[in-house]
């Protein structure tokens, strides 16, 4: 049976019973090189500035979709992730993207500042740009001390974060669920919600599983890696908060954190809420209607 994910987003609000509550709600489409892209969604390709992953999904929420290719995001580190470029290339991406224009401006260098490249990434050296001795790469000042303490630390972070690699992919794509501009199915939904909301969310996998949900989260690359493509790779919830990035960019606010459902589990989440409404009564939690 095929779903709508306007109606399942809409069935979803309307179980959890309180008036005006909306959560906002992105779907990420992946294209694998090979793929076909419809022409609509080349429509909401633009090269005139890049986007990072966590823009775009606060950015799609809001109605506005986004499609990313390795020639227009803005965070090198979610090319890696989404499998748009190889995490080993040696040279950079190009000379303005979001995150790297924010170290250009702090380094003082103008044009002389030269990009951090994908192996830089990988290599552990952007994080630990105080260990490395690398203040161009620093986001806050000659002050910052990097985001991990040391490079082995920093590559022991990075092992552990989810990617697609080698690359396979062309485009990534976040739409809002009332998009329907064409016809396929997401491969994540990726909300952005209160604690109360994630309660419920838990109580209702529960009670058609019995399973309980593991999170796995990091201190950087919360949206691409913990929230989208880890629950793309393992086809399970992952919940995360979200990192410097997609606080600072992206400006999620403080008490908001993001949960990313495969699919076909969104699917079976939404008709648990259903099923569970009498059990778990949202409405009557404190703070549900606020």
């Amino acid at each position: 049976m095929a779903f709508r994910l306007k109606d399942l987003y809409r069935d979803l609000i309307t179980a959890l019973d309180v008036d005006g509550l909306e959560i906002p709600t992105t779907a990420v489409k992946f294209f694998k090189n090979g793929d076909i892209i419809p022409e609509c969604v080349w429509d909401y390709y633009s090269t005139d500035i890049s986007i990072t992953s966590c823009q775009a999904t606060k950015q799609s929420s809001l109605g506005d979709a986004v499609c990313l290719t390795r020639d227009n995001i803005g965070c090198i580190a979610a090319a890696i992730t989404f499998g748009l470029v190889d995490q080993n290339e040696n040279e950079p991406l190009g000379d303005s993207r979001v995150y790297t224009d924010i170290m250009k401006k702090q380094s003082n260098l103008g044009e002389n500042f030269n990009p951090p490249t994908p192996r830089d990434f990988t290599e552990g050296i952007v994080y630990a740009c105080r260990d490395s001795g690398r203040n161009d790469f620093c986001l806050f000042g000659s002050a910052d001390v990097g985001r991990f303490k040391t490079r082995a630390i920093a590559k022991k972070a990075i092992q552990g974060m989810a990617a697609i690699q080698p690359p396979v992919m062309k485009a990534v794509f976040f739409y809002t669920p009332d998009w329907d501009e064409a016809e396929f199915q997401p491969d994540v939904i990726v909300m952005s919600v209160r604690p109360v909301e994630l309660a419920r969310f838990v109580q209702a996998f529960q009670f058609n599983t019995g399973e309980r949900i593991e999170a796995s989260m990091g201190a950087v690359r919360a949206v691409n890696s913990d929230l989208i493509v880890r629950p793309y790779l393992s086809q399970k919830i992952n919940v995360s908060t979200y990192c410097v990035g997609a606080r600072l960019i992206a400006e999620f606010g403080p008490n908001r954190m993001g949960i990313g459902i495969p699919y076909p589990l969104f699917i079976d989440l939404v008709h648990s809420i259903e099923e569970s409404q009498t059990g778990y009564p949202f409405h009557l939690y404190p703070g549900a209607a606020e």
